[in-house]
């Protein structure tokens, strides 16, 4: 395409539309996983509304592909392409708190480190992801597991309302009320239905909460998973913490000779009354040798950005997810085995807990469908030398391969990649025949396929 027919959607937007002539291209062009190099025919860092509004409709009306990009974490990188537009909303980071209603308006660019520094001045929060520069919306759209969810639900249950651009360029909200079938769509069923522009959160009381890190030797990944399974299904659900396996971080409360080497953690918070903290944890404390431990009074948005440092953009990645309905024996025994194999410091590999709050949501209530699994595990293979590349993803694949005989079918669409495309329909279970039913209503020809895709239902002959 000509840079006279890119000059039309210039003259539409107020945002800059950057293209391979640009001097940023290569930086806008970039995102999270450094295992992703696409080259879009342009980025639209757009300032408003209406610019969504025109970008939508230049790339449909011109056949051209579009991926949308908020923190732009999404492991396949969904939020570039080649030769597509890629509506980047990089600039658009504002959160709105209204304390009195406990609720706050965010815009799609914002990431969790962003929308908890807003709310934690009123000692508010949501239930967010573990990593701060993580994106609001991707982590809502799909679903949203986190350190409040057995408290309080998951992202997408604490979603009041979203504002959304559709393929035709018409512009709706979305609530119980208003397009309701669209709201159900959004709340799990990931970016296929259109482009969020803001979302409206309930929040609650979060402020100082007692938490942080306990670092086991990875010999004892197995009975710390035995520990870690009894124990969250006996805590309050104001514990909000997950197991897995790390390298040992390079962090001054574990001895040197422990970075680099294979370990077992817990991480999370209390975060009911204060002085119940230091009790609450100190089974955790107990339940093996401890290699080192921060534990204490700290903010919440603190705990949220706790592996940030660990999760610089562009490492090399490639990520995998399941369902577990119970952390059993046999799971254990394999997450011990590949744990105490982890290639790199950065790479995660979590146990996150869905009970609680989660589980008092019907399964067909959201898009979000499993509702009666006890553990979503993600291995997040994530690394910085590209000729590590093949080692390490067969890593990741053998551990999931091996993981997914004890699993339910589906997993979460969040931590899966671009070769799970076969998994979708099972991610959401009974919810997939209704879902493919709103796709068919508000984008039949899909035209928002830069994602974790959900075919429209055909009907009619």
């Amino acid at each position: 395409m000509s840079t006279i027919e890119l000059a039309g959607l210039r003259e539409n937007v107020r945002g800059r539309v950057i293209d391979s002539d640009d001097p940023g291209y290569d930086d806008a062009r970039s995102v999270f996983n450094g295992m992703i190099d696409r080259r879009p025919l342009a980025v639209v860092r757009v300032s408003q509304v209406a610019d969504v509004i025109a970008t939508v409709n230049f790339a449909r009306d011109n056949g051209l592909d579009l991926a949308i990009r908020g923190g732009g974490h999404s492991a396949p990188g969904f939020g570039t392409l080649d030769d597509g537009i890629v509506i980047d909303f990089a600039d658009r980071i504002g959160v709105h708190v209204d304390p009195a209603a406990r609720t706050a308006r965010a815009e799609p660019g914002a990431t969790w480190a962003d929308f908890n520094h807003a709310t934690h001045a009123f000692g508010l929060a949501t239930t967010g992801g573990i990593i701060g520069s993580t994106g609001i919306a991707g982590l809502t759209l799909g679903g949203g597991i986190g350190y409040l969810a057995r408290k309080y639900g998951l992202s997408c249950d604490n979603l009041i309302s979203a504002d959304v651009v559709t393929a035709d360029g018409g512009f709706l909200t979305a609530d119980e009320s208003q397009n309701a079938d669209l709201f159900w769509a959004l709340r799990g069923g990931g970016g296929n239905f259109g482009v969020v522009t803001s979302f409206r959160y309930r929040l609650h009381p979060v402020d100082t909460v007692y938490g942080g890190v306990v670092i086991y030797s990875a010999e004892h990944g197995e009975s710390v998973g035995r520990f870690f399974r009894d124990f969250i299904a006996g805590s309050p659900e104001e514990f909000g913490a997950f197991y897995g396996f790390h390298q040992g971080p390079p962090v001054p409360f574990l001895p040197e000779e422990w970075h680099g080497t294979p370990v077992c953690v817990v991480v999370g918070a209390w975060t009911g009354p204060l002085d119940e903290g230091e009790k609450r944890w100190q089974p955790v404390l107990d339940a093996a040798p401890v290699l080192g431990s921060f534990l204490g009074e700290l903010p919440y948005p603190s705990l949220n950005t706790l592996f940030d440092p660990l999760q610089p953009k562009g490492m090399q990645g490639y990520w995998k997810a399941d369902f577990l309905r119970s952390l059993s024996d046999d799971a254990l025994r394999v997450a011990a085995d590949f744990g105490s194999r982890v290639p790199s410091v950065e790479t995660a590999n979590h146990f996150y807990p869905i009970d609680g709050a989660v589980q008092r949501v019907a399964p067909e209530a959201t898009a979000f469908a499993y509702r009666n699994v006890d553990f979503a595990p993600v291995i997040a293979g994530q690394w910085h030398d590209p000729a590590d590349n093949a080692q390490n993803t067969r890593w990741v694949r053998d551990y999931w391969e091996a993981l997914h005989q004890y699993a339910e079918p589906g997993g979460y669409i969040n931590f899966m990649d671009a070769d799970d495309q076969s998994r979708i329909a099972d991610n959401y279970q009974a919810n997939y025949a209704r879902l493919a039913e709103v796709k068919a209503n508000y984008d039949p020809a899909n035209f928002f396929h830069v994602n974790q895709n959900i075919a429209p239902a055909v009907t009619g002959a």
